[in-house]
């Protein structure tokens, strides 16, 4: 990233000059709200100063951003949308009260130092000590802003524990609900054709030792406790392939989500470019977020073509699922997302979505991770 030219830092300094007045009607409001809380007026004033607030600290926090070359996210805590729990939340984060004392910053001391800036500029004699000193000088002006508006790193470990028990909770609560879906699958399933092949062994047994027993009886019993053991089988590995499927452990995530591409009624484009392989929990986690998506796509999208595009990029592992269908899917409606979003989680993943009424449908699965042996780019589109 180039440095922004002295013009430019200039135009940032004239921009701090009337965002510091923004900033002096602003920290008034909030003082004014504050101390009115104890009646209603306070709090509509809070309401119109909190998020203005938030909006004039973000674009100096790009601006600081810019200035020093950095990458800065927006460290806010999620608002509620209920009045009342958005003002105790609003109250609750550390960044509140750290952009009140930035906007009192703003508008005395940083403001004259924006000041000084464009003056050295607008007078002839002071040129030369505008190109010394505009750098620097809007350097530590940006070093201040992002004290106060930038997480300290205090903060940024207190976000990731709760981030952290909060997967954590999520991910024990996950591995429950799979325990006891394997569990009532195993009781439903292989466990009653066990129980039958048993029943049918027995009672071919009895045929077979009774002296005017009927072999033909016998021979029926007999098939049909193959039958019965061949359907275990097949439901012992249907549980299997829920828990690990064969093509992930055989093909990896490219061959196993083309495999799934291929089951699809719709034809489903399958762009891979990892060079690389992730390790196996990840590879299970997105093949079953992948594995939801599609099936999404052939239950509720009405979709005439689908795309999955997976690539690995700044040691993150991104897969994007997009179809021409009707939209309005909604993360939060159903179990099958929400499922995708907590085993994402476990992993420090996220999931994006966008679906507008109408659509076309994208999500975005990704996950930070490591890449192991390295393999071709592949690309295919199943008809």
């Amino acid at each position: 990233m180039s440095e922004p030219s002295r013009l430019r830092l200039t135009g940032y300094a004239a921009a701090h000059l009337l965002l510091g007045v923004v900033a002096l009607a602003l920290a008034i409001l909030t003082v004014v709200g504050g101390v009115l809380m104890v009646v209603w007026v306070g709090g509509l004033l809070l309401v119109v100063a909190v998020p203005a607030t938030r909006l004039v600290a973000d674009a100096h926090r790009r601006m600081a951003a810019d200035v020093l070359g950095l990458d800065v996210p927006r460290p806010y805590r999620p608002v509620p949308r209920q009045p009342l729990a958005a003002l105790v939340a609003v109250a609750r984060d550390p960044m509140s009260w750290r952009d009140l004392g930035w906007l009192v910053w703003a508008c005395t001391f940083g403001w004259v130092v924006a000041l000084l800036c464009v003056l050295e500029l607008l007078a002839v004699l002071t040129w030369p000590l505008w190109w010394v000193a505009v750098r620097p000088t809007m350097q530590l002006r940006s070093h201040v802003d992002l004290w106060f508006l930038a997480s300290s790193r205090t903060e940024k470990l207190e976000r990731r524990v709760q981030v952290l028990t909060e997967t954590r909770a999520e991910a024990v609560d996950h591995a429950a609900g799979e325990l006891r879906r394997l569990e009532r699958d195993l009781h439903d399933g292989p466990q009653a054709r066990l129980v039958a092949l048993s029943m049918s062994l027995g009672l071919a047994e009895q045929a077979l030792a009774d002296p005017a027993g009927d072999p033909a009886r016998a021979r029926r019993l007999v098939t049909d406790a193959r039958a019965t053991t061949s359907a275990a089988i097949g439901e012992l590995r249907a549980v299997v392939r829920g828990i690990h499927p064969p093509v992930l452990a055989d093909r990896g995530l490219a061959g196993a989500v083309e495999a799934l591409a291929l089951d699809m009624a719709v034809p489903v484009h399958v762009e891979v470019d990892l060079p690389g392989r992730p390790p196996a929990p990840v590879e299970s986690a997105l093949y079953l977020g992948v594995a939801e998506c599609l099936a999404n796509v052939g239950k509720h999208a009405g979709a005439a073509a689908a795309t999955i595009a997976l690539h690995h990029v700044g040691g993150r592992l991104r897969v994007v699922v997009t179809d021409d269908g009707v939209g309005g899917a909604d993360p939060d409606a159903g179990t099958g997302m929400l499922g995708i979003r907590r085993r994402l989680a476990s992993f420090d993943g996220t999931m994006a979505v966008s679906s507008p009424p109408g659509g076309p449908t994208e999500i975005v699965l990704e996950v930070p991770c490591d890449l192991s042996w390295p393999r071709t780019t592949r690309s295919s589109a199943p008809g």
